[in-house]
């Protein structure tokens, strides 16, 4: 069990740290098959993971990132735009690997149990692959990175999604120096994590004072 939280714990969002080399292929094979294992409501396993090694897509990828983050930066004043540019949003030709992970709602067919009343439960599903891919390549000693700086229309066509799969996700995963101690959003000063305290509620939400 110890085992388990020291995973959880440990798991970083990692930019800076990829080395460069590639997976072993018996361990990426473990990353995906944890992914795939991940609960889903009705059964419906709605993810699809498309792995992207060509230097030109990561390449291409990088580019479109760079640019949104551009457009981010150009809405910040002050401190909140001096800090965020020391912040990496992505290591995604440094990892070599990225996992696109694609939410398909036509999976399991018009009629998925427990869908009917809260459509999102499938994407959420997706998020729960999502987590198992990551705490289990933490397991494995790897590290990912979730690139969100993009739009869901050029990622779609770069991998060739469909057009009634959702992107969900860029994970950049690959081999790391080492996992920061600290997530670099706090270490780099742009958020810090709250206390447990602070959004827990017994019975019924109360709103802080």
């Amino acid at each position: 069990m110890n085992d388990l939280y020291d995973v959880i714990n440990r798991r970083r969002d990692t930019r800076r740290e990829f080395t460069g080399q590639p997976i072993p292929p018996a361990s990426l094979q473990r990353v995906l098959a944890a992914a795939h294992c991940a609960p889903s409501v009705g059964m419906s396993q709605p993810w699809d993971f498309v792995l992207v090694r060509s230097p030109q897509t990561l390449e291409s990828f990088r580019s479109h990132v760079a640019g949104e983050r551009e457009v981010f930066a150009a809405s910040l004043d002050g401190e909140r735009g001096e800090t965020f540019d020391t912040i990496k949003v992505e290591g995604i030709v440094e990892s070599g690997l990225g996992i696109v992970v694609g939410y398909d709602p036509s999976r399991g067919g018009p009629d998925v149990l427990g869908r009917h009343a809260i459509a999102d439960t499938g994407l959420y599903s997706v998020v729960c692959a999502i987590q198992n891919l990551w705490l289990a390549s933490t397991a494995e000693g790897l590290g990912v990175g979730w690139v969100s700086f993009y739009r869901e229309e050029f990622l779609r066509d770069l991998v060739g999604f469909p057009a009634h799969v959702r992107p969900v996700a860029w994970l950049c995963v690959g081999p790391v120096s080492a996992l920061p101690d600290v997530p670099d959003l706090e270490r780099f000063g742009w958020r810090h994590r709250s206390p447990l305290a602070e959004v827990l509620h017994e019975e019924r939400y109360a709103p802080r004072v």
